[in-house]
């Protein structure tokens, strides 16, 4: 008898093509296993008339792929693991996190080069308040407008007029092939990446071993204890994927050098603070690095957009 992998996906063209991915790494990795595609409409899919941060977070994009996973009709599920919440709900594991594309935004325009070119009171549309933070911070004379939809839905809206600009994920443009469509990458230190930015994870049923170990080659280590520093920093905030955080981790293997901010949503108040050690801990320097953030002004943010 054949044996099955099936993968819970999202239907948008950019969640497709992340599970395609993973579906021809799992097919080459067990030529033995029929490795499907399971699409699933999400609720973050369905209502694109709000801001996420006003219906519950990127959460949304979640529940229903891992009520398929909980009730037996998938077996994994894949992730930008930016839309992951800090803490997973119980029985539900992220063992493999995948080797990935860039962690930058990609600042988009059919006018302007950058943010720092842009006219004073320019529209510029997105749809994460980290985002509208960083750019805020940077430029404060430009105006911030909600701009919900999968990234064709949201050239469309640039290609009408109906912003200046938009701000999208590198490693989303890149992969569907429109890099083209991007005017200039954000620095880290124009926009810090939102944590996980540009890597895909696959989540299973805690206690399915079997699909674990058949998965676990596509795990990448130097991704992993990135993705863990960044991750314990918003466990450390108890903050949600919409939240105004931000975290970015790069390591040579020995050392480990972690960047995170907290921001008001409006640009007005930013802090930002950095740590370097071992990359054995990795967790511990997310841990401690949100400590001093929370110290230096963070938990004030947070208890106010609480």
């Amino acid at each position: 008898m054949t044996q099955t992998l099936r993968i819970a996906t999202r239907q948008s063209q950019l969640a497709m093509w992340q599970a395609k991915h993973v579906q021809a790494r799992l097919a080459t990795a067990l030529p033995d296993v029929d490795v499907v595609l399971l699409p699933i409409r999400t609720e973050g899919d369905r209502i694109t008339d709000r801001p996420l941060s006003a219906i519950g977070g990127k959460g949304l994009f979640l529940k229903e792929l891992e009520a398929a996973l909980e009730n037996g009709e998938a077996d994994l599920a894949v992730h930008s693991m930016k839309d992951v919440p800090a803490e997973l709900p119980t029985g539900f594991a992220l063992p493999v996190v995948l080797a990935p594309g860039s962690p930058l935004d990609a600042f988009v325009s059919n006018h302007y080069d950058s943010p720092e070119t842009m006219p004073a009171g320019a529209v510029v549309g997105t749809s994460s308040l980290r985002r509208a933070a960083m750019i805020k911070h940077l430029r404060p004379d430009l105006e911030i407008q909600s701009l919900r939809g999968n990234v064709q839905t949201r050239l469309a809206k640039l290609d009408a007029g109906d912003y200046d600009a938009i701000l999208l994920a590198c490693a989303g443009l890149e992969r569907l092939e429109i890099a083209s469509r991007i005017r200039c990458e954000l620095t880290p230190e124009q926009s810090l990446p939102a944590i996980g930015q540009g890597v895909l994870g696959i989540e299973i049923r805690s206690d399915d071993a079997t699909t674990a170990e058949r998965i676990a080659a596509l795990d990448d280590e130097y991704t992993h204890i990135r993705i863990d520093a960044e991750r314990a920093v918003n466990s450390r905030l108890e903050g949600s994927c919409h939240l105004p955080i931000a975290a970015h981790a790069t390591h040579d293997g020995v050392h480990l050098h972690l960047r995170a901010c907290v921001g008001r949503p409006d640009g007005s108040v930013m802090v930002r603070d950095q740590i370097t050690g071992p990359t054995g801990e990795a967790a511990e320097l997310g841990h401690a690095l949100a400590e001093r953030l929370l110290a230096a002004g963070a938990d004030q943010i947070l208890a106010d957009l609480g």
